[in-house]
C-alpha cells in the first residue's frame, strides 16, 4: 500500500507541474482575446491542448492507483476521493500530509485556472456578441434603401433594394 500512495503523490505532483503550467498559457490567451490576434489564438490553443492531453494521461495513471488502492483497502461501494482517503491515513501521517499539501496545492491552483477561464469566456462572449451587433448592423444597411432624403415627390420615387441576403452570391 505504501508504494501505492507514494505513486499517487507522484502522479499528483506531476499533475499539479502541468496544472502550474496551464495559468500561463491562460493568461497569454486572456491578451491575445482582448488584442484580437487569431493566428496566436490558435498556436495558443495548439499549446493548451497539448498541455491539457499531458493531464489526460496522469489523470488515466491517477484514476488506476486510485482502483488498486480501493482494493487494497478493500472499499467496494462509494468512490474513494483523495479528501476521504486523506482521512484514512491516520496511522500515515507523513503520507497524509503529503496528500493534505497536494490536494490543497491542486484545488487552489484549479481555481485560479477556473477563474482566467471564466474571464475568457466572459471576453470571447462579448466579441462574438459585437460581430453579431456588427453583421446585424451591415445587413440593415444594406436593406434600407441607398438615399434617405425626401423630397416633393418621395412617394411617387421607386427605390429597387437589392436582394437582402448579406453576401453577393454572383461573384
Amino acid at each position: 500500500m505504501a508504494s501505492l500512495i507514494d505513486e499517487l503523490i507522484d502522479i499528483l505532483e506531476k499533475e499539479y507541474e502541468v496544472y502550474q503550467q496551464l495559468i500561463p498559457i491562460a493568461e497569454e490567451k486572456t491578451q491575445v482575446i482582448v488584442k484580437n490576434d487569431l493566428n496566436s489564438l490558435q498556436e495558443i490553443t495548439v499549446k493548451e491542448q497539448m498541455t491539457v492531453d499531458r493531464i489526460g494521461t496522469l489523470e488515466h495513471k491517477r484514476e488506476t492507483v486510485m482502483t488498486n488502492i480501493k482494493t487494497v483497502i478493500n472499499r467496494k461501494s462509494g468512490d474513494l476521493n483523495l479528501k476521504i482517503l486523506i482521512s484514512l491515513m491516520e496511522k500515515q501521517p507523513k503520507e497524509q500530509k503529503a496528500l493534505s499539501i497536494i490536494h490543497d496545492n491542486l484545488k487552489s491552483t484549479i481555481q485560479r485556472l477556473a477563474q482566467i477561464n471564466n474571464r475568457n469566456k466572459n471576453l470571447i462572449q462579448q466579441s462574438l456578441e459585437m460581430i453579431e451587433f456588427n453583421m446585424n448592423f451591415i445587413q440593415s444597411t444594406r436593406m434600407s434603401p441607398g438615399n434617405n432624403t425626401y423630397t416633393k415627390g418621395a412617394s411617387q420615387y421607386e427605390v429597387q433594394v437589392r436582394g437582402t441576403g448579406m453576401f453577393d452570391a454572383k461573384q
